[in-house]
């Protein structure tokens, strides 16, 4: 029978290992693969470089696990990368709207993924998708405050048990060339569940609520999933760097 007076502590063995790959880049990994041994065949010089590449292409599709914290009114980050914009901005016409996020300007907090960044994306809060839009354009610069009207992009809005809704962007950079959705509308999804990746270098907006106050700062590294942005019931202020 256990004490009453020390509580148990559980106790387990904890090994590091590689992350796993994302199954999407299964096929780009064995492409690199390919050339890497066509060029061991007929030009020996490549091959090194080509080794580092299809390295790189296996690390770029990592899909680490994740803790997300648990508690009311948490919003989490969905990109791993640094924050490089707090701004209170328009809401994206796209998803503007009683059916959206509404009219009134709202505090945008973008996240820049480089190419050696995770690039798995997750919900910020749990809930039900109500939109996922998609929009074709330009592949500028994903850190050009433009990129957010003028690049290709895939708008989520997802709304909690209590209506309120958190609405994020994912925007296609100048070497990501498409957007991989894991989600539609309608699904229900938990805090920090995987909803999809943006390949090779991008860029993640996400749109607090009016009445949630932001908990990171410019310059701030997040981790998707992890990382809290904001804490809803709380008065929005604008980060700065430290």
């Amino acid at each position: 029978m256990p004490s009453l007076d020390k509580p148990e502590i559980a106790t387990s063995t904890v090994k590091w290992r590689f992350a796993d790959m994302h199954p999407e880049g299964r096929k780009y990994v064995a492409i690199a693969a390919v050339i890497t041994f066509v060029a061991w065949l007929f030009v020996p010089i490549l091959t090194w470089p080509l080794v580092a590449v299809t390295a790189w292409v296996a690390l770029f599709f990592r899909d680490p696990i994740r803790v997300t914290p648990q508690g009311e009114g948490l919003v989490i980050a969905p990109a791993d990368g640094l924050i490089t914009m707090i701004e209170r901005v328009p809401v994206p016409r796209e998803i503007a709207g009683p059916g959206g996020l509404g009219e009134l300007p709202l505090v945008r907090v973008s996240i820049f993924m480089s190419v050696f960044d995770v690039h798995i994306n997750r919900t910020p809060i749990a809930g039900t998708i109500r939109q996922v839009v998609y929009i074709s354009g330009k592949f500028l610069n994903a850190d050009l405050d433009k990129a957010s009207e003028e690049n290709e992009r895939q708008h989520i809005v997802v709304e909690d048990r209590n209506g309120q809704r958190v609405g994020f962007t994912q925007i296609a950079g100048l070497v990501a060339r498409r957007i991989v959705p894991f989600v539609k509308a309608g699904d229900i999804i938990a805090r920090g569940q995987r909803v999809g990746l943006i390949r090779f270098g991008s860029r993640v907006d996400v749109f607090l609520p009016e009445d949630c106050a932001c908990q990171v700062a410019l310059g701030q590294r997040s981790i998707a999933g992890e990382t809290v942005l904001g804490r809803l019931g709380g008065t929005v202020a604008v980060g700065i760097s430290q």
